[in-house]
């Protein structure tokens, strides 16, 4: 039986992107019937006055359940959620919880409407319910101003959870600047950090944040530094420290300092746990020392430190970039065996060696059988491999399945199909995807804009040398009527 994706009956399924219990595969099947058919509706009715007063007459008992799966089919297109959700919101038997207010903020927070988010954010009705806004709420909203580089704005949001009626905790400080550090603000991180002594006392797991900040920056001086700075002031590294600066290390290509840090851990007592253990797997594995790593990976069995998923994606990834299929279906087998599933990035690693639709087929019904669903990075991987293979039965397929599931299209999908369009001469198509783009009020990337400038303005230059042909033709015309006629 063929699914939505052209492929097997059942590997359509979807789980949300983050690992609550609030996910659309959770919900009962009377919910996701009444998500699908409002779904239809806000499409139908996009930008149309109308709207309140269809959904009016769709006679629908509100739930937040039922809330929580519509915003979650439009995740990547911010407008028909809002408008939902202050259609909902106007309904008289039922009104927001935490969990709606919350996913509507990070719906807009994530497609930067900024404004929006905050205009949202301080319309919450307390009075009701004080509980609706939540750690949860504060969370999202420094992540979101800290994702648009609103570092002061991010700040503000902390010290604000003392109007809410919430301590200025240290659990609030440390989310606060792993958001700075998340997108780049590491400086400004470590400064609050280091002015904020008195108030929050500077312990191993906010240092390690601004350490981690360092690290992901690519700093590896700065990331010495602050190491240095741990060590120096007598508060005792953990075991994420060691992982933090092995990693470091490894990132700057310094991979013999990496594995003697890893190997004096050992000696000191001080034993790797899993993730550091990945991590000079994974350097290894990138430096082509395949065989070294398989060692490490043996002995980590022997010392009783079992590999994870991440452990078997790292060699996978690499044995797969030198089309070792046959190991890699070796430690496949072996993941299912030792009960250590499989995610969607050990599959997508796997589904790049594809070469054609039917082993896509292959793999997604193994990812089924697993119990491994497809996710938004999945969807558009197997996107781009069947615009590269042309299989436009299957575009067709996985673009109405990421639509259906909420988990897309978004830009990175947009922005593959009109490129792919462009390079087919389907000029008209790739400017009605452009269109459709904009209009969900995703920011196109600068070689898509200059891909659409480049049509419009060939087109200019076609209409003006077909009218001067057609100015020339006629000129020449008129020049034989006017010779026919004096003769």
């Amino acid at each position: 039986m063929q699914s939505r994706l052209g492929l097997s009956s059942s590997v359509s399924q979807v789980t949300s992107e983050k690992p609550t219990g609030d996910g659309l595969a959770s919900d009962n099947a009377p919910t996701a019937r009444d998500a699908m058919m409002i779904q239809k509706i806000l499409k139908s009715h996009e930008n149309s006055t109308e709207l309140p007063s269809v959904l009016d007459k769709c006679n629908i008992q509100l739930t937040e359940d039922l809330v929580m799966n519509v915003l979650r089919r439009h995740r990547s297109d911010w407008k028909p959620a809002l408008s939902f959700f202050n259609w909902a919101s106007m309904q008289n038997d039922y009104k927001h919880g935490s969990r709606a207010y919350n996913e509507m903020l990070d719906i807009l927070g994530r497609m930067k409407q900024i404004r929006l988010m905050r205009q949202t954010f301080d319309e919450i009705p307390r009075d009701i319910d004080p509980s609706i806004i939540n750690d949860k709420t504060f969370a999202i909203l420094m992540n979101r101003y800290a994702g648009t580089h609103k570092v002061q704005e991010a700040i503000e949001i902390f010290y604000k959870r003392r109007e809410y009626g919430f301590e200025l905790d240290m659990i609030g400080f440390q989310t606060l600047l792993m958001s700075l550090c998340r997108y780049k603000h590491v400086e400004e991180a470590e400064a609050l950090f280091l002015q904020k002594q008195d108030e929050f006392p500077p312990v191993i797991k906010s240092r390690n944040i601004i350490l981690n900040g360092w690290c992901v920056l690519g700093s590896l001086h700065d990331t010495k530094r602050v190491w240095n700075d741990i060590i120096s002031s007598g508060c005792k590294p953990d075991l994420f420290t060691y992982g933090i600066f092995i990693n470091a290390l490894t990132k700057a290509g310094k991979l013999g300092s990496a594995v003697n840090l890893f190997t004096s851990m050992w000696k000191k007592g001080c034993n790797p746990d899993v993730t550091i253990c990945n991590c000079i797997i994974d350097a290894l594995c990138f430096k082509k020392r395949i065989p070294q790593a398989l060692e490490i990976f043996s002995e980590m069995n022997e010392r009783g430190c079992l590999p994870d998923v991440a452990t078997y994606n790292s060699l996978i990834k690499h044995l797969c970039k030198i089309r070792r299929v046959q190991k890699v279906h070796e430690l496949l087998d072996e993941m299912e065996q030792k009960g250590c599933l499989p995610n969607t990035r050990t599959y997508s690693y796997i589904l790049k060696t594809m070469e054609k639709p039917e082993e896509v087929s292959v793999l997604l019904l193994r990812m089924e059988r697993a119990g491994c669903r497809i996710d938004a990075d999945t969807y558009n991987l197997i996107l781009n491999l069947y615009l590269h293979w042309n299989y436009q039965h299957g575009v067709r397929s996985v673009w109405a399945e990421m639509k259906s599931s909420g988990l897309g299209p978004d830009q990175r999908s947009y922005t593959v199909r009109i490129h792919r369009l462009h390079s087919q001469g389907k000029l008209d198509e790739a400017l009605q995807f452009y269109s459709e783009m904009r209009s969900k009020g995703m920011t196109p990337e600068p070689r898509t804009r200059l891909l659409v400038k480049a049509i419009h303005l060939n087109r200019e230059k076609q209409d003006n040398s077909s009218h001067n042909s057609n100015n020339d033709a006629k000129k020449m015309n008129f020049q034989v009527n006017s010779h026919k006629n004096s003769s």
